[in-house]
């Protein structure tokens, strides 16, 4: 596979903060191995997680080999990196699982497979960390590297010295050399000489450089990515239920796909160059296309489609499209129906709910009953005549008339039926 210019790929895609000297021309010159370091303290990544991913996939796609470490022993330690607390920390067996995990989401990013010599390598530091004693560690490690040098990085500063903390732990403070070490031992039993992350990152990334130079009697090198924001000054990668994670039961993809199609113009038109493959022509013309019609947010569907399309795949991403129309597009009671129970509830999110028997919906509910009194929806039996006499009340998307009744056959998954007056105004009658 001929090498791409991995440097020069990031650059026009904004994803570069700093790079060490001679990075680029280290690159050119033969099939490299880097690593990035992924938290396993949980079963699932999150899109915070997607910048480092996607330099992975930038690097293989450039002709070189990626190396994902797994921080088992680094798990169990926690990370000061722009962090204000100490993590939790796993026994082994919650981070063995973890890991397995956060491989096969990774694998919709990075060929572990092929065969090919530069086909992905996931490792865990906890294999050769596991047998350190702490003894050998700092008579092997801790002595070149001097403490003075650990106290100017920044991420120690910040912790020791910030109000709203209670100071750093030895165990965080000694988080640098693991990583160092880390390093050291890729750099010698994998010939891993780039180490990437964010640019939080670049204190310890550069103490394994160190470690190579003086232990290694090699070089390292290091790169590091901006940090990614909203442009509102809010934190990339949080809805208001949290972090937005790559696990579909954690995160539903119809809840991944809105995310996306939610992101502002500005936003977007920086998102699209980090999180998608699309080459530069192809993404500077979306970009042109969009300007001159923002208004059917061209840039935001496409960047919702490939996202999806490779966090999940193409049925789930199909399935979130459909889900989106019913609510704010056109859309039909067959429709409504073919979506499974957990979209419905995602769609829906919010709708206040009424109950009632499943007995009671078999044999026939009156429309205007529906309405008002029997679900509380309307207020009165006269409003609910008014609404009908409108023609504005629907039945699982289906304009109705005061001689409608309800029954089992409007069931969605059995349970759920969907009131709704006008446009925005909606409610569910859930059978019991």
């Amino acid at each position: 596979m001929a090498l791409k210019n991995f440097v020069e790929e990031l650059k026009w895609r904004g994803m570069i903060h700093d790079v060490m000297p001679d990075t680029e021309e280290h690159l050119m010159e033969q099939m490299r191995s880097a690593y990035i370091g992924f938290d396993p303290t949980a079963d699932s990544l999150h899109i915070g997680n997607l910048v480092p991913i996607m330099m992975l996939a930038f690097f293989q796609r450039c002709g070189h080999q990626p190396v994902a470490l797994v921080g088992g022993a680094t798990g169990m330690i926690g990370d000061p990196s722009g962090k204000s607390s100490e993590r939790n920390l796993l026994d082994e067996s919650a981070l063995r699982h973890n890991q397995e995990c956060v491989r096969k989401q990774l694998s919709q990013f990075l060929d572990f497979s092929s065969g090919n010599t530069n086909q992905a390598v996931m490792l865990n530091n906890y294999d050769w960390m596991k047998e350190f004693t702490f003894l050998d560690f700092i008579r092997d490690v801790g002595k070149h590297i001097t403490v003075n040098y650990m106290m100017a990085k920044d991420s120690v500063k910040n912790r020791i010295s910030g109000e709203e903390t209670e100071g750093m732990s030895f165990t965080e403070f000694t988080y640098q050399l693991v990583q160092g070490y880390d390093f050291l031992h890729l750099f010698r039993n994998h010939n891993c000489t780039l180490q990437m992350g964010g640019s939080d990152q670049w204190g310890n990334i550069t103490t394994g450089t160190e470690l190579i130079r003086r232990i290694g009697g090699g070089k390292g090198f290091a790169l590091t990515c901006p940090l990614i924001t909203k442009s509102d000054g809010s934190k990339f990668g949080k809805s208001e239920g949290g972090n937005v994670w790559l696990d579909a039961k954690r995160t539903s993809p119809y809840k991944f796909y809105q995310y996306w199609l939610n992101t502002s113009d500005e936003d977007a038109e920086k998102y699209i160059r980090i999180f998608t493959f699309l080459d530069k022509e192809t993404i500077d013309k979306l970009i042109a296309e969009h300007k001159q019609t923002p208004h059917l947010r061209l840039l935001q569907k496409r960047l919702a489609k490939e996202v999806t399309v490779t966090v999940h795949n193409e049925a789930e991403y199909e399935n979130a499209v459909k889900a989106s129309e019913i609510l704010f597009g056109k859309s039909t009671s067959e429709d409504l129906k073919s979506l499974d129970e957990a979209t419905f509830l995602d769609v829906f999110d919010g709708v206040p709910q009424g109950e009632v028997s499943s007995e009671e919906i078999s044999s026939g509910m009156d429309i205007i009953a529906s309405l008002a009194e029997r679900t509380g929806f309307l207020k009165s039996n006269g409003e609910a005549r008014r609404a009908l006499k409108e023609n504005s009340i629907s039945v699982n998307k289906e304009k109705v008339n005061d001689s409608y009744t309800i029954g089992s056959n409007d069931l969605i998954n059995g349970k759920f039926i969907l009131l709704q007056r006008g446009k925005k105004n909606y409610f569910i009658i859930k059978a019991v």
